[in-house]
This record gives C-alpha cells, sequence and structure tokens, in this order.
C-alpha cells in the first residue's frame, strides 16, 4: 500500500492532525465501554458529519504492541518492518544509537523472594516517580558499566521505565538481538531468564542474564524498584522517512520516550512539550501549528488508566481531550482523525485485539448521522473494518494530497 501511495502524493496546503487516544477501544462494564461512557459533546458532534469505522493494527485476533501499532497507523506494515521496543524508547529519550548499539526497553518492578526465587508481586513497581527512578538508575549506574568488554547505559525515563544500551565493539546485525522478554506479563510468576534464538544472540542473552543478575542485587534492598524485567532487544533498522513516503512535513507532539522513538525514527520533528497533560500537548500543537502539514498528538493515560483497570480514571481521560478538542479545531484542521493505536479494555487490563473506534473528519466526508463516536456506531458506519495501514491513505485522500491511479 505505501510503495502505491508514495508514487501518488502530491503536495497542498492542507493540515492534518492524527490525535491518538492510546488504547482508545474497550469493553463493555455494566453496559458500556469507556468511550460510551464517557459524556463527549465534542466529538458525537463532529462524528455527526465525519466518517467512522474500526480499525485492526496487524491482524485480526492478534493484540499488537504499541511499537507496532502505531507503526501499522503511520502507513508501515508492522509485520514487515518488526521493531523492537528498546530502540523506540531510547530515541523517544534523545539516545544516539550507533551501529555497535543495542537497545532495551526496561521496567522497574517489584519482586518478593522465595529463597533465592524472585517472583513478580508488580510488574512496574507501584509506577513509582520519575525521580525516584533516576536515583534508582544512579545506584545502578555506579556498581555497573561493562560486562565482558561489553559497555553498559542506564538511562532514566518516565515513571518506571528506563532504557539500557548495550555496546559491543564490532557490528551488530538484527540476529544478534533476537534475545526473549524477561517480563512474565503476569504477577504471581518468576521473571523469565534471557535466552536467545540462535548462536550471535545467546551470547547477548548471557551478558543480559549477568547484567540482570548484578544490577538487582544492587537494588535489592529498595522498597518498591527492587528488580528488572527487560523486554525489546533491538538495533536500529533503516526505513523510508514519513516525509520521503507522504511528502509531509510532520511534526510529534507526545510526551512519553518510547511514542517519540517511533516519531524520530521515521524522521518526524519530535516537538519540546512542556509537561504530559492533554494541555500541555495541544499549547505545543497550536505553537507549531504553521510548521508543519501533519501533526501526531498523543495522549497516554487512556492506554495506563486501562492497563490499571481504571474504568472511571480512563473515561476522566476521555472527556478531558473532549473538552479541549474545540481548541484543536479551532487552529484551523483540515483532516482531523481520532483514534487509539490498539484497544486496552479496562476490563482485561492490557492491550487486546479488539478492533479500535476510528473518526475522520473533513469537508469531503459523507456523514453518516450517526449518535455519537463510539465502538458500537463506529461498527455500522461507513468505513466498516478496515487495516491500521489503510489510514494515512485515507487521511492524504481527504486532505486532497493524492492524484488519481491510473489512466
Amino acid at each position: 500500500m505505501q510503495d502505491i501511495v508514495s508514487k501518488l502524493v502530491e503536495k497542498n496546503s492542507s493540515k492534518i492532525v492524527l490525535c491518538v487516544l492510546d488504547g482508545l477501544g474497550g469493553l463493555p462494564v455494566d453496559g458500556k465501554t469507556e468511550l460510551e461512557a464517557a459524556r463527549t459533546p465534542n466529538l458525537d458532534r463532529i462524528s455527526s458529519g465525519a466518517s467512522l469505522g474500526l480499525h485492526v493494527p496487524v491482524e485480526r485476533g492478534i493484540t499488537p504492541g504499541s511499537g507496532a501499532a502505531h507503526l501499522a497507523l503511520f502507513g508501515y506494515d508492522p509485520v514487515r518492518n518488526e521493531i523492537g521496543r528498546g530502540v523506540l524508547e531510547a530515541l523517544g529519550l534523545g539516545i544516539d544509537l550507533g551501529p555497535s548499539d543495542m537497545a532495551v526497553r526496561g521496567n522497574f518492578a517489584t519482586v518478593k523472594y522465595e529463597g533465592d526465587t524472585p517472583v513478580v508481586a508488580d510488574r512496574r513497581a507501584g509506577r513509582i516517580s520519575t525521580e525516584e527512578n533516576r536515583r534508582v538508575i544512579s545506584r545502578i549506574s555506579s556498581a555497573l558499566s561493562e560486562i565482558c568488554g561489553v559497555k553498559i547505559n542506564f538511562y532514566p525515563g518516565l515513571e518506571h521505565r528506563f532504557v539500557v544500551v548495550l555496546s559491543f565493539i564490532p557490528h551488530l546485525s538484527e540476529s544478534d538481538a533476537l534475545v526473549c522478554d524477561t517480563d512474565p506479563q503476569a504477577e504471581g510468576k518468576s521473571p523469565v531468564r534471557p535466552s536467545g534464538e540462535n548462536k550471535s544472540s545467546q551470547k547477548t542473552a548471557e551478558i543480559a542474564g549477568e547484567l540482570i543478575d548484578r544490577a538487582c542485587e544492587v537494588i535489592r534492598d529498595e522498597p518498591a524498584a527492587n528488580y528488572m524485567l527487560l523486554r525489546g532487544f533491538s538495533v536500529r533498522p533503516n526505513l523510508p522517512t514519513f516525509e520521503e513516503a507522504y511528502e509531509l512535513r510532520a511534526g510529534c507532539v507526545a510526551a512519553y520516550p518510547m511514542y517519540r522513538g517511533v516519531s524520530k525514527l521515521l524522521g518526524m520533528d519530535v516537538l519540546d512539550v512542556s509537561g504530559d497533560s492533554i494541555g500541555d500537548e495541544i499549547r505545543t500543537l497550536s505553537a507549531n501549528f504553521e510548521n508543519y502539514d501533519f501533526f501526531y498528538l498523543h495522549v497516554k493515560k487512556t492506554d495506563s488508566y486501562g492497563e490499571d483497570g481504571n474504568f472511571a480514571a480512563k473515561v476522566g481521560v476521555i472527556e478531558e481531550f473532549d473538552s479541549l478538542l474545540p481548541e484543536i479545531m479551532g487552529l484551523g484542521v483540515d483532516v482531523l482523525a481520532v483514534t487509539g493505536d490498539h484497544s486496552t479494555p479496562a476490563a482485561m487490563k492490557s492491550h487486546s485485539w479488539h478492533p479500535v473506534p476510528l473518526m475522520i473528519s473533513s469537508k469531503y466526508c459523507r456523514g453518516g448521522g450517526v449518535a455519537g463516536f463510539s465502538e458500537s456506531s463506529c461498527s455500522s458506519s461507513d468505513l466498516g473494518i478496515i487495516k491500521a495501514t489503510e489510514i494515512m491513505p485515507l487521511l492524504l485522500a481527504h486532505a486532497g494530497r493524492l492524484r488519481k491511479f491510473g489512466a
């Protein structure tokens, strides 16, 4: 799809804004999903004249990670272009990765020891503060900087998240990073021991295992962040940039490193945001509105509260976004899309495979006169169920940026 679209793109002065409410899709609790339970007069008003549907991030039945889901939203095949979480998180923190660097995403966790065996009690260490994260990272960095000639650097992220960069002497290939995640994905289980899929990645796994042992010995006395879970072992790939693919000058408005990272990987300008609130992000959007053709605006807390199982708080974030939506529309947006990267139902406390609500608004929409923006209205509207990789071509078409195909 992207190859065809790239040949048809033409420039004009239209403005496209893609608002991604992370984990937007939900499941009914007491008869309503989070989106259906939220009071959203602005979304409902816009949706009455918009095109609605649902999108599938990867394939039906496949639960996507955030990186894969965002690649799909941006029109890149997430299966053909599989990218590790570590690279995205590292780029989002402003870390330069060279050909000898491997990045790994980390979560601080709370474990209880049964003898010498750690058992995960909280996979996110109670979402410790970013300041606490920095303190713990400082402890580890002071005690551990090299393993078997491989340099180790730790970088704090937001809350419980961090990045480890392993700097090898030779250049790396993707096969060197084929190491399993150590996160068991559930409380009450022991962390998974790192293992590689081949000879070269097994060497990486052995280094990762020693890294975990030595680092966790340093922080064993911490009240919350007394263990680390590693995931997304990865090296930096080569992809066509967003501008090469779509002739769009794109700006990313996101507070969290992973989402800034995927944007940076695709060549978007990552804009400075003064805080992590929706209001902070909209102020950044407004300040930069004249400088870009395309904006990606990311809202994180819908996903965080979904993973926490906090239905009411997720509803609250949706309502906050809706209350601020007129500020976005007042900028003179030509094409507005509101969706999620994936579903994160509070009822499941996790990402899920359920199709994601999607709204596209422009002067070229047919409009279905639906009652509001929700999973149920999207399931019966004009777009139907599409693949997430089809969203970018639709946005370009609504913006008048695609020429006719064929004679």
